[in-house]
């Protein structure tokens, strides 16, 4: 839903400037229709529609050839109402109108978020305190437990749930050891591990106490025990656990029953669970950090504007970082690439409206930015066309510009497709093997 609404928005942001300008707009589409429509109905000049493949969506407008192809019209002469009859400026107003709403609508998103809950975060230097817990694989980078990260790169970040990123991304990571500076760095195939066991989230911890169990998988060991979705595993056969060793108990406990003494809304109680061979109980958990690290600050709706533009290109810039990390061979990283299936079965299985709008403020930013590439066939392509007639005063003819959108087309719709397809596969991998 939220992925139709951000396409419907961006194409509407065409289809404004294309009608104020008084350009003939033939269709206006939710996804493609090659072939036919699940539905469509014409109103005025303009048949209004939903196709059935679920790419996107366009706008056709009468003397430009866009995702449509139709290059038919190209072969008459230009009439009045057509794009290609249009003045350049107007012309590239009509092209970034798609990218300007998504920009827009993401400012407004996280000013509304900001003045209504304030901007929350996990402090860096809250978190670490006490000094940061790591996983094995942190350990194998050089962190040891009690590490206090000073810098990453010569720069200190705020907010410890971009600090993982930022180290995965490094080339130096400053940390005080006991009063002494200590500097590390990150090897790709440290990466490549960290993003194929634990993930990007889990391999640095603030100090805790606790793992807050999320979700207990069906027919699972979790599942035939007392266990509750909520509680906080204190104890395990009597040790305290944090998310660090709390897997590491387990496993050494492979074909036995364990202990847990869990906190359930405050009180205490005993669950016994028996351990299968594979050491997997069917339990989603994560750290049970406490709110005396988090930073909220506050702000009306006017203090907020300002804080939503640069939260807006700090989050875009965390997916552009996102991309240099995915485009590293070594790392392995493309391997986590979702598209629109794939990002379905990541979001959570009960309603949260603050992640639904933060990841809708996020994913229209990323939408921006992936459209205003320079590439043939995207927004960017046809700007960039545009500014270089402006500039130059040259226009490239109808066919030239008809041979550049198909390549653009072709080298979009194949990267789609091997993105559905991963999709596609990581179910079917997921389920039977």
């Amino acid at each position: 839903m939220m992925l139709s609404i951000l396409v419907t928005l961006h194409e509407l942001g065409h289809f404004l400037p294309a009608k104020y300008f008084k350009t003939k707009v033939e269709k206006f589409y939710l996804f493609f229709d090659p072939w036919f429509s699940l539905f469509k109905k014409k109103i005025g000049e303009t048949t209004y529609g939903i196709g059935w493949l679920p790419l996107g969506g366009y706008v056709k407008i009468a003397g430009m050839i866009d995702e449509s192809m139709d290059t038919e019209q190209m072969k008459s002469e230009p009439k009045p109402w057509e794009f290609r009859s249009k003045p350049a400026w107007q012309r590239l107003i009509i092209m970034l109108g798609g990218v300007t709403v998504n920009v827009l609508l993401a400012w407004l998103i996280y000013a509304a978020m900001f003045s209504v809950n304030g901007l929350s975060y996990i402090s860096v230097d809250k978190a670490q305190e006490n000094g940061l817990i790591f996983a094995e694989l942190g350990k194998e980078i050089g962190f040891q437990d009690g590490d206090k990260i000073l810098s990453v790169d010569g720069k200190k970040q705020e907010n410890f749930q971009r600090l993982t990123l930022d180290i995965m991304l490094s080339k130096e990571i400053v940390v005080d050891r006991n009063g002494q500076e200590v500097k590390l760095n990150i090897k790709d195939e440290q990466i490549k591990e960290i993003l194929s066991t634990v993930g990007r989230n889990n391999f640095i911890f603030p100090h805790h106490t606790g793992v807050v169990i999320d979700s207990i998988v069906d027919n699972s060991a979790a599942k035939a025990s007392n266990l509750q979705s909520g509680d906080i595993v204190l104890n395990l056969n009597q040790k305290p656990v944090n998310v660090v060793n709390f897997t590491q108990y387990i496993q050494e406990h492979k074909n036995d029953t364990i202990a847990l003494e869990v906190d359930r809304a405050g009180k205490r109680e005993s669950v016994k669970i028996f351990v299968p061979d594979s050491a997997k109980i069917g339990v989603m958990n994560h750290a049970n950090v406490g709110e005396d690290i988090v930073e909220t600050k506050k702000y009306n709706f006017f203090s907020a504007i300002p804080v939503a533009i640069q939260e807006s290109f700090t989050i875009l810039n965390y997916n552009i970082k996102n991309l240099k990390l995915i485009i590293k061979p070594k790392t392995e990283a493309y391997k986590q690439v979702a598209g629109p299936i794939g990002i379905a079965r990541q979001l959570p299985s009960t309603w949260d409206w603050g992640f639904f709008w933060s990841f809708t403020a996020m994913f229209s930013m990323w939408l921006a930015f992936v459209n205003l590439l320079p590439i043939p066939g995207l927004d960017g392509g046809h700007a960039l066309f545009t500014l270089s007639e402006m500039v130059t005063g040259r226009k490239l003819n109808d066919k030239t510009m008809g041979i550049v959108q198909t390549i653009g087309m072709i080298i979009l719709l194949s990267l789609m497709a091997l993105i559905f397809g991963k999709d596609i596969w990581d179910i079917i991998r997921d389920k039977f093997l």
